[in-house]
């Protein structure tokens, strides 16, 4: 390969950059030439694209976001914006593509590759750590810092007044946000979408016991069961009509911000690892960490196979909220 080209799509996570940074810098090391794809599959279907150097990705590790953009492309969704995006690479002289992001960019880098024949090699950016074949996916961490920050503030506040508050954090079909940030912070429930029995264990810990209204804290996945923090509030009331609990939904703020060091030294290991990987003739796969090496998971599992929530931090929160 003498030209590989990189992009990142669906949701930004801190993180991205580190991982951008790295890609660049590895593809240099190894004499190959690189190229930046604007907002993902968007800007391969419009040809937007800029030339990428050492330079280019100078003083970004520490930047949240994404400075090649993101977005969720339409066009690349039909075979016609495939082959404009095909036709677009073939014209750059592009042989492989780094993508980073989630389910929905491997998705696209499957079916393109199956179409044309382009070998791609996938880094998992995304805060929602629910990727199969990678024990923590770039911006995870950072994501439950600021939720736990977030949450630290929020506790000071629900003291001060005697208060019950339900913290809505990101996660709309995983939970590992909720539990990491919600063991983190000290909360007393913690409502994810992989466990059916939350509800009954809410209930009970509130109707059994008068005085837990008086001071807690309890964090909810979005993509609860329930329905996310706001109903789960009203049903409760329903329950217990003195209960005035206040809800704090905590929204992007999670996806943005400076990545931590932990981000910054898995995102730069998963981008050199995703480019040596391309390098070697490896296509179809996404680059992540299971125990702490480097490993290659297909697509096919990383898409399809579900991650579980770890059942030892399940256990610790009935635990502690005995």
């Amino acid at each position: 390969m003498k030209k590989i080209a990189v992009f990142t799509s669906g949701g930004d996570s801190p993180g991205m950059n580190a991982c951008i940074r790295a890609v660049v810098r590895t593809a240099i090391f190894n004499k190959i030439e690189v190229t930046g794809i604007i907002r993902g599959y968007n800007g391969m279907v419009e040809n937007d694209f800029m030339e990428m150097d050492s330079r280019s990705v100078s003083n970004i590790i520490q930047r949240g976001g994404t400075i090649l953009k993101t977005a969720r492309s339409q066009s690349f969704m039909t075979k016609e914006g495939r082959k404009q995006a095909y036709d677009n690479l073939v014209k750059r002289g592009i042989e492989g593509i780094i993508c980073i992001g989630g389910n929905g960019t491997f998705t696209g880098a499957k079916v393109f590759y199956e179409e044309y024949g382009i070998p791609s090699i996938g880094a998992p950016g995304t805060i929602d750590n629910d990727l199969y074949g990678t024990d923590f996916t770039i911006g995870f961490d950072t994501a439950i810092n600021t939720a736990v920050e977030a949450i630290d503030r929020i506790r000071d506040t629900a003291d001060s007044h005697g208060r019950v508050f339900f913290i809505e954090v990101m996660g709309r079909h995983a939970g590992y946000i909720a539990l990491a940030a919600g063991i983190a912070g000290g909360a007393e429930v913690i409502l994810v979408p992989e466990s059916t029995n939350d509800w009954q264990k809410l209930s009970d810990y509130f109707i059994r016991d008068k005085s837990k209204k008086a001071f807690s804290i309890v964090v909810v996945a979005e993509g609860d069961e329930q329905g996310g923090a706001y109903k789960i509030v009203d049903k409760l009331r329903m329950q217990i009509p003195d209960f005035d609990p206040r809800v704090s939904i905590l929204g992007h703020i999670q996806r943005g911000g400076s990545p931590t060091a932990y981000d910054r030294v898995l995102a730069s290991r998963i981008g050199n690892a995703a480019v040596e990987a391309l390098l070697r003739g490896e296509t179809n796969k996404m680059a992540g960490l299971i125990n702490n090496q480097v490993a290659l998971t297909s697509y096919d599992d990383a898409i399809n196979k579900t991650k579980q929530l770890n059942a030892d931090l399940l256990r610790l929160v009935d635990v502690f909220n005995t």
